[in-house]
């Protein structure tokens, strides 16, 4: 039929106002509708189901469902606690370079190819590597990261939250729409481990 069809919404757990389901379950403080930690990849016919019957979903359910979804997303993709600082590095290390030759190419201003022309092929190319490459990617890195900060000293911690920042802010912008709260990568990340 001409290619992928992608047909997941993006469901808040939380709405934005005071009325729609779960309101009533906003977090007191700190709460951010379009953050990561309050959406979920739905169906529409899930979406609205769900939506429609707030009481037999709560916020910990769907919490709970996006939760153990991401953590056999980690397994399938051999997500694990290694022996030594080496073997998380190597774990690490090929992510790191797709996406680096990614921006290299066509990042706005800093990529060779980038075209200042938002209609332009390369500002289009960017934004499709964006989502289908760079940002699977940065959860996976994040996601090995994680696992193994056993092996990380209190440098690497630092420099590893401002990552994790720095991908919020790109999945704000290139999943959320929302623009400028992307912090820049630090580039402490490309010694991450070694």
């Amino acid at each position: 039929m001409g290619g992928d069809k992608h047909i997941a919404e993006m469901a808040h757990v939380i709405p934005h106002g005071e009325k729609g389901p779960r309101h009533e379950e906003r977090p007191m403080e700190g709460f951010e509708a379009d953050s990561f930690e309050n959406l979920i990849l739905l169906c529409p016919t899930c979406h609205t189901v769900i939506d429609k019957a707030p009481d037999g979903y709560s916020r910990s359910t769907l919490l709970d469902w996006k939760n153990k979804h991401l953590v056999a997303l980690a397994y399938s993709q051999g997500i694990q606690t290694y022996e030594d600082r080496s073997q998380a590095r190597e774990a690490v290390a090929t992510a790191m370079a797709e996406n680096n030759a990614i921006w290299k190419e066509y990042a706005p201003v800093d990529g060779s190819s980038f075209d200042y022309n938002p209609e332009s092929e390369a500002a289009k190319t960017w934004e499709n590597r964006m989502r289908g490459v760079i940002l699977p990617n940065h959860f996976r890195i994040e996601a090995i990261i994680k696992k193994n900060q056993c092996h990380m000293n209190g440098n690497e911690q630092e420099v590893f939250a401002r990552y994790q920042e720095h991908v919020r802010g790109l999945s704000a912008r290139h999943i959320c729409g929302v623009a400028g709260e992307a912090i820049r990568y630090p580039e402490a990340m490309d010694g991450i481990f070694t």
